[in-house]
């Protein structure tokens, strides 16, 4: 069933479907080769991702799900949308994978399908889980956390030596306080617009409220993500600008000044 359905799917920001296995008790898919595994991977590594690149990364996972959610006829909802099945090439662009769970809705006017409740937790939607009622909106609530990742360097559920918090209930606090700094990854070491990253904070959590029908649609957030990345790369072309200015506006009298004193040769004593 999964292997039907992929074969019909394709965009360049979902992992393309190379083949499958079903001998006996070996069930696989295959798909294609990404060289630098997925997004959780590269996330706790040593290399920090730039905020430009996150928000890269982030609207190319945004397109495949919108694909999903309104290119397909009928519509998809992915229902395990987190940082492991966003898979990264050689060049850091973001694919969507693993269609294991995937569903497909039976028509377009259908406001939900009733299904036994399946997922990963800290990304799992919570009307969802409570009511087994899926749409498209349990996949923008697991974006969402996974935006707050993409922003924050932590994983979907924080553990420490006391508790285990959910990222939400970490951030929620340190946002009321417009503590906006401190939620931000500190790899990035303050290197960001910050009303880039407001943007990307604020759109995060319109995606994350308890009742699907308060969340955005894949199309808005998509919108958001691309005035974010705007946002950020104004950024860095006005700083490339300003070093390129300070450059050219070194004094040309001080490398003349030395050429003279070269000419005069030391003073007669």
């Amino acid at each position: 069933m999964q292997a039907k359905l992929l074969m019909r799917v394709y965009h360049r920001n979902m992992a393309s479907f190379v083949g499958y296995c079903n001998e006996g008790s070996n069930m696989a898919l295959i798909y294609e080769y990404m060289a630098n595994s997925n997004l959780e991977d590269y996330l706790t590594g040593e290399d920090a991702l730039s905020w430009e690149k996150r928000l890269r990364i982030a609207v190319d996972a945004a397109q495949g799900l919108e694909y999903l959610h309104t290119g397909c006829k009928p519509p998809i909802v992915h229902r395990d949308v987190k940082t492991a099945n966003i898979l990264l090439d050689k060049k850091l662009h973001g694919k969507i994978a693993d269609f294991g769970l995937s569903k497909v809705f039976p028509n377009e006017s259908g406001t939900h399908v009733s299904t036994i409740v399946v997922g990963t937790t800290g990304y799992l939607d919570p009307e969802y889980y409570i009511s087994n009622k899926l749409n498209e909106k349990s996949d923008v609530y697991s974006f969402g956390i996974v935006l707050l990742e993409l922003i924050t360097g932590l994983p979907a559920i924080i553990k420490n030596s006391a508790e285990r918090i959910h990222i939400i209930q970490w951030v929620s606090p340190m946002l009321a306080r417009g503590e906006i700094r401190n939620i931000v990854d500190h790899r990035l070491q303050s290197d960001f617009d910050i009303n880039s990253v407001w943007k990307a904070i604020e759109t995060a959590m319109a995606c994350v409220p308890q009742t699907s029908i308060q969340r955005p649609t894949m199309n808005y957030v998509l919108s958001e993500l691309k005035e974010c990345l705007e946002l950020e790369m104004a950024r860095e072309k006005n700083s490339k600008v300003n070093i390129d200015q300070e450059i050219i506006s070194i004094p040309s009298y001080g490398m003349a000044s030395v050429d003279q004193e070269i000419e005069k040769g030391p003073s007669a004593r």
